[in-house]
């Protein structure tokens, strides 16, 4: 789901001691490439995701923040008023986020056919949640205000978001992203109803765009806890959703019906147990998927402490998985 490799000691953590500041280095073409190597250096796995963050556009549409060790994402002036979402610009990753386009290059000639690189980008909702909040939040009070004071207000910013995001995932796919994941992390702390107005619409608009011009890019979407809205997810037109470890798999399949993908979900827990437990635990999760239109994956990303011989036991049982 998000195999950047922070959990590998030697590789990842060496780095961070190396080079602290998050952002230097998500934006920096060598660092990006060799971290998002890392995973697929050890494992090979299928996939090579770049490392970036779902906050990487922002500088370059007007919205200057960081990531804080120990704090997170720090919005300097979170957005309130509709003069706020005035100054926002509309992104061009040509010349904000060069590094991303370069780095997916370097990446795809060096993995050449034997994985897939894969881009990310943040949906509308979960991005204005972040600069509405000014960072995390627990309870999301701050954007809920907006949306249900000032909805106006919301759907201006909503539709830069979605206008950026669009462009961006073009770049990367023209960039060489073979995929693209779609992470609306936080959609689930909207009910079903405000999910179809504030962000159901903005992810459908994203996928109509893209699909114009890139009609074969598969589409991924993410939003975790996502058992209530599972239905609505495929309405966006993604070709994949991927589902956190919170649904049955089986449950999951049936309700998201037979003509969209599922990728996932194995809780990235269940790699703290011991070979035997994860090898039921990925059978039993391959069982219940079925026998076609499956990603095996966990429900999200790979936790910090997790014992990498188990990664390793992950990928060696996966790959020897034959229907």
């Amino acid at each position: 789901m998000r195999q950047a490799g922070r959990y590998m000691k030697a590789g990842y953590q060496v780095l961070c001691e190396k080079y602290p500041s998050f952002r230097e280095r998500s934006e920096n073409v060598d660092l990006v490439v060799e971290i998002s190597l890392q995973p697929w250096k050890v494992f090979k796995p299928d996939g090579v995701i770049l490392f970036s963050d779902i906050l990487t556009p922002l500088p370059g549409m007007n919205i200057p923040f960081d990531i804080v060790k120990g704090k997170g994402p720090v919005i300097y002036s979170p957005l309130r008023t509709a003069n706020d979402v005035d100054k926002v610009r509309e992104f061009c990753p040509q010349e904000a986020v060069p590094y991303v386009g370069e780095a997916l290059s370097i990446l795809r000639a060096e993995v050449k056919n034997e994985a897939a690189v894969l881009g990310f980008v943040g949906a509308p909702f979960t991005l204005a949640s972040y600069v509405v909040e000014g960072g995390s939040s627990k309870h999301f009070s701050k954007i809920k205000n907006l949306a249900f004071s000032q909805p106006k207000v919301l759907h201006a910013l909503l539709q830069k978001f979605t206008n950026s995001m669009a462009e961006y995932i073009k770049y990367q796919a023209d960039n060489g992203a073979q995929a693209v994941q779609i992470f609306d992390s936080w959609a689930t702390e909207l009910s079903p109803v405000d999910f179809e107005e504030f962000s159901l619409p903005y992810l459908k608009q994203i996928v109509d765009s893209v699909k114009l011009t890139h009609p074969d890019l598969p589409l991924i979407l993410y939003a975790s806890g996502s058992g209530g809205l599972i239905e609505r997810l495929p309405l966006t037109g993604v070709d994949v959703v991927s589902l956190d470890w919170t649904v049955d798999m089986e449950e999951g399949r049936r309700r998201l019906g037979s003509n969209i993908a599922v990728q996932g979900n194995v809780d990235p827990g269940v790699l703290f147990g011991s070979k035997e437990f994860i090898t039921q635990r990925i059978h039993d999760t391959v069982r219940k998927a079925g026998t076609s239109k499956h990603i095996l994956n966990l429900g999200h990303g790979i936790v910090v402490g997790t014992p990498e011989e188990n990664v390793a036991h992950f990928f060696e049982v996966a790959k020897g998985i034959r229907y």
